[in-house]
């Protein structure tokens, strides 16, 4: 019955058109956090930027984008996660950053309550972070596009998530690798040379409708040479000569 509905979600996440994704996530992320009691999830692309260096627990790994599915108060956005994030990039390493390089570059799980200390939640980090919005428990499930990018979803409730509930993720996020994908290309983070930027990304959704610069001018109240500019750096930073050749990026799902 679990496999039939996660079936039938993996179809309305076909349903969606590529200028959609943080639509399409949000809804996804919405119902599989029904599916296992989480209150709250997350998308994050991450890249390995400055390649294998030794001296760097985290291996050059960087978070280049996250989505919230709710935001956290006093934060209108993402920026509860992205306080978080500022601390990964200051390497400033708390233990629980160590899970994700636990097999990296293999789809895995790893989650708080199943792989942590029991110290480390009564620790200064887990209370500000987690502790005080009500997170009790975190599972995550990381997806390798290649050696150097993956796509990792994270679920948080107010309890110990169950084997049972881990699996069923898992097994939900397995067999959407063309989701995943779209996810990063969508942000710049898979082949792009640079992450995009929020307007950047803005303007690549309403190329991906196939609307004219003139209209992305209108619906944006920006001069059409400003929007120019803007698509003329998206090529460059995908690497194409033309929209037809980036939107072929979306077609070509087995990358």
């Amino acid at each position: 019955m679990q496999t039939e509905i996660i079936h039938r979600l993996w179809d309305e996440l076909s349903d969606f058109q590529a200028s959609h994704p943080d639509q399409a996530a949000a809804q996804f992320m919405a119902r599989l956090c029904d599916m296992v009691g989480a209150w709250n999830a997350t998308w994050a692309g991450a890249m390995r930027f400055d390649g294998d260096n030794g001296e760097d627990p985290l291996q050059g790994w960087r978070v280049g984008a996250v989505q919230a599915l709710h935001p956290v108060a006093p934060h209108p956005d993402e920026g509860h996660f992205k306080e978080i994030l500022r601390v990964w990039d200051r390497r400033e390493i708390d233990p629980s950053f160590l899970l994700p390089m636990r097999a990296v570059g293999t789809f895995r799980t790893y989650s708080f309550r199943r792989e942590l200390p029991a110290a480390w939640f009564g620790s200064a980090f887990y209370e500000r972070h987690y502790g005080a919005v009500g997170t009790h428990d975190a599972v995550f499930v990381a997806f390798p596009l290649n050696e150097n990018c993956e796509s990792h979803f994270g679920f948080y409730s107010h309890r110990t998530f169950t084997d049972e509930e881990i699996a069923r993720l898992a097994y939900a996020l397995r067999g959407i690798k063309w989701f995943h994908r779209s996810l990063l290309l969508a942000n710049g983070l898979l082949i792009a040379s640079a992450p995009l930027t929020p307007t950047e990304r803005r303007i690549l959704q309403f190329l991906l409708t196939g609307a004219a610069e003139k209209q992305i001018a209108r619906q944006m109240d920006v001069a059409s040479s400003t929007v120019h500019q803007h698509v003329m750096r998206i090529f460059r930073k995908f690497g194409v000569r033309s929209r037809a050749a980036l939107m072929g990026l979306w077609l070509n799902r087995t990358g």
